[in-house]
């Protein structure tokens, strides 16, 4: 049975010259509808704000869940969590997906000592597949209070592997070997090696250089009887020596190069009886067969060409496996395909301001695309290590990919070495699966299932008695709002279920037996114990080995030029802060002479990012009370704020425009459309500002709607009810706050060395208007780095990532 609907992203030509047709129904053929049936695997990308952080900070996070090289379909739900170097758990965020994206934060408190700690993600559907492919990162954690100071660690020891072209060495047939390097502490550069006969140790056979931190190769055609060293020297004169696999008297070898127009494969045996009659070849993209051919003659070489579909422009990882005439693996290799093309859309920017003064206002505006409805945009200064990861490399090799590796960004950059790629595609294996078990017809043990989204199940007593068959009255609440009343029945074993609840925050239940008015009292003693049905599974593997130590010895705790950035930023929020608690005494001074209802609604209301000299509000629940009989706001607004006028659309709506140009409508600071604040209650409707001008939201209307205790006051004659359980729900991420760079308050601080200038993980345009992005620089004002993502609804990747 099939679990999840297949989608072929890539379709070869299943011909070439000598070659014929599969047969569906052989060992090969059965193995690869187990493979398609059985093996959807999910991978994540966690997108950080920052490399490096500080206690104190917000730690924000944007998550890309894949299904192959698709956004996911699979999970609802993605787990992230914070450990220690010990592998305990630190803190965990529980994040809704929609079309396979989500966002969050961490709140990084001075509790956490100064160390390395480690970020981790998977949904519920990864935990039938090995731990490895969790997502996990290694995150530095600066705390000034803290004794022990983390630093790199700056050895340079490592280790080194050869892997011959498809995994096999055949004499006589010329073979490339891929050399890989494996830091264990700084990445080595530099380095260089030669190839010798055992024999004739001061003869060189081949010589390489590295073709970056990672990987090189050579060709060499061995002979039998032969034994082959391979010597590798970094740049300070550290050796290794490495022993070439056993010569074979007979096999084959597998070669391949991969070009935009499609996979050149050639098949090149020795001493092989028959030849490769009967011989197979089998590409596969994931879990998808998307290449087969049968080889009928009895040749000792095979050269052929799988060309793409001239329409299909996807990157993939294209594995090819070769199997002999009792279809048994016998070589593999992988290949990336259109190295040199990669399908990449890049914005087009309508506007660009950038200013390079301190503390300058900047802006830019991306065109509207109907393919593209939403955008994450991080704007900050220029990492040291700007390579380290992209969703570039995520999504095209260390999603898949559980070994180590250097800078793996830098192979998927616009200067990209594709023969790299191609080596360190030599040196992998694809682990996914286990060709044997699938040629086995051995199926993954599915333990979890994704569900819709969250839910629970209740254990339901009465002073300690289970509770069977009976009808319980729930209500939720969150925060001061009803959200509803439902009415469960207990099984057999007292338990009830809350299936596919989606909310944000804390939620309280508040339950009860529903029974006669004479027997109320037994809901005194209910007691109902919730436990989550979606919830988080412990780490059982170690956590990958970092380059760093803590140390009690530093005489500099700040030399990274990030950290001293980091906690100067940290300053100068004690700064703002101990500023703010001032202006606050003084508020409090003047509010107990004549206290401004206005200027607390907005201060309760809006955010800093929706603050401006050039505001006009209305108060709809201290003042302006003859807006209720409005049939809706934008009505009642007419004529009350100047240069602010009018129109119907076709659909009836009326939509506002500051100065002749459309302005941006808000509600409760979400961009909606026009429609959505027509059709709201002006009884639900706190507060309306007006934005215009300058400011981090211009020319814009902002509608806020009343909180549980703005409402008018209610009789509640009911009875209050004590029995209550507390359910939490998605975890609700920070929200990222721009600095008031005009304020007095931040006229204190003397270095402004914000790292981070701007995040939004889903910027959207609304009613064809430009996604604008707004911010502010810090004091260097150099080096910004701008990332957006987004993803069409073919899930065609749009990537923008320079330093301006």
């Amino acid at each position: 049975m099939k679990l999840f609907g297949m989608r072929k992203i890539f379709i070869f030509f299943m011909y070439a010259v000598g070659i014929l047709q599969f047969k569906a129904q052989d060992k090969i053929g059965k193995a690869i509808e187990n493979l398609e049936q059985n093996y959807a695997q999910e991978k994540v990308y966690v997108m950080l704000d920052k490399n490096s952080y500080v206690t104190g900070d917000n730690l924000f996070f944007k998550t890309y869940v894949f299904d192959g090289y698709r956004r996911s379909s699979i999970s609802n739900t993605l787990f992230v969590e914070l450990y220690d170097h010990n592998k305990n758990l630190v803190d965990k965020r529980t994040i809704p997906l929609q079309n396979g994206e989500g966002n969050g934060s961490f709140n990084l408190t001075d509790a956490l000592k100064e160390d390395v700690y480690f970020l981790r993600a998977y949904t519920a559907w990864m935990n039938n597949f090995p731990e490895e492919f969790n997502f996990i990162k290694a995150i530095p954690i600066y705390n000034p209070s803290s004794e022990q100071k983390l630093v790199s660690d700056h050895n340079e020891k490592w280790d080194a592997a050869l892997f011959p072209e498809s995994g096999t060495f055949v004499e006589n047939i010329n073979t490339k070997v891929v050399v890989r390097l494996f830091s264990q502490g700084q990445p080595v550069s530099g380095w260089s090696g030669y190839v010798t006969d055992a024999t004739k140790p001061t003869e060189k056979l081949a010589t390489f250089k590295a073709y970056d931190q990672n990987v090189s190769s050579f060709a060499i055609t061995p002979k039998a009887g032969k034994t082959y060293k391979v010597v590798i020297e970094d740049s300070k004169g550290q050796k290794q020596t490495l022993s070439l696999p056993a010569v074979s008297s007979s096999g084959l070898n597998l070669q391949v190069n991969s070009t935009n127009e499609g996979i050149n494969y050639s098949i090149k045996t020795s001493n092989i009886t028959d030849g490769l009659k009967g011989y197979s070849i089998v590409g596969t993209i994931n879990n998808q067969m998307v290449y087969r051919a049968n080889i009928k003659n009895p040749t000792n070489e095979v050269n052929s060409k799988i060309p793409t579909k001239v329409s299909d422009d996807n990157n993939a990882v294209l594995q090819l496996v070769i199997f002999d005439d009792k279809q048994e693996v016998v070589a593999k290799r992988l290949c990336f395909i259109k190295p040199k093309n990669l399908n990449i859309a890049e914005p087009t920017f309508v506007t660009t301001t950038l200013n390079n003064d301190a503390r300058a206002f900047n802006s830019f505006e991306i065109e509207p695309d109907a393919d593209y409805s939403h955008y994450t945009v991080l704007v900050r200064e220029k990492p040291e290590n700007n390579t380290a990861e992209n969703i570039l490399s995520a999504l095209w090799f260390t999603g898949d990919f559980t070994t180590p590796v250097v800078a793996p960004a830098q192979y998927f950059s616009k200067n990209a070495n594709t023969d790299a790629l191609d080596a360190l595609l030599i040196s992998e294996n694809w682990k996914r699966f286990n060709w044997n078990d699938i040629l086995a017809e051995k199926k993954p043990d599915i333990r979890y299932r994704p569900g819709p989204n969250l839910s629970f199940k209740g254990k339901v007593t009465n002073n300690g008695r289970i509770l069977p068959n009976k009808n319980i009255n729930l209500l939720f609440r969150a925060g001061d709002t009803d959200k509803g009343l439902s009415q469960s029945v207990t099984d057999d074993s007292g338990y009830i279920y809350l299936n596919n609840v989606y909310f944000e925050g804390p939620l309280t239940v508040s339950y009860y037996l529903n029974q006669d008015k004479d027997k109320t009292a037994e809901s005194d003693n209910l007691n109902i114990n919730f436990q989550p049905l979606t919830s988080n599974t412990p780490l059982k593997g170690n956590l990958p080995a970092t380059a760093y130590h803590l140390t009690e010895n530093v005489k500099n705790a700040a030399s990274n030029p990030e950290v001293a950035k980091a906690l100067q930023n940290r300053k100068n929020q004690q700064i703002l802060k101990a500023a703010n608690d001032e202006t606050l005494i003084k508020e409090v001074q003047i509010t107990a002479k004549k206290v401004d209802k206005k200027a607390e609604l907005d201060k309760e209301l809006s955010s800093g990012r929706f603050s401006s000299m050039n505001a006009t509000i209305f108060d709809l629940v201290n003042e302006n009370q003859d807006a209720q009989s409005s049939l809706n706001i934008m009505q009642w607004l007419q004529g009350r704020v100047a240069g602010v006028t009018f129109q119907m659309d076709n659909t009836g709506n009326y939509v506002p425009s500051i100065r002749g140009s459309q302005a941006s409508l808000f509600l409760d600071e979400v961009p909606v459309d026009a429609s959505m604040i027509n059709s709201l209650p002006v009884s639900n409707i706190a507060m309306v500002k007006v934005l215009k001008d300058g400011g981090l939201v211009s020319n814009a209307i902002a509608i806020y709607t009343k909180r549980g205790n703005m409402l008018a006051d209610q009789k509640d004659d009911k009875k209050e009810i004590n029995n209550k359980a507390v359910l939490r729900g998605y975890d609700v991420p920070a929200e990222f706050e721009q600095p008031d760079i005009t304020s007095d308050a931040y006229k204190r601080v003397k270095n402004d060395t914000r790292e981070l200038l701007y995040w939004n993980p889903n910027l959207t345009s609304e009613s064809n208007l430009p996604p604008r992005v707004l911010f502010f620089n810090n004091d260097n004002a150099k080096n910004r780095e701008i990332n957006i993502i987004s993803f069409d609804k073919n899930d065609r990747l749009l990537y923008y990532d320079e330093v301006k």
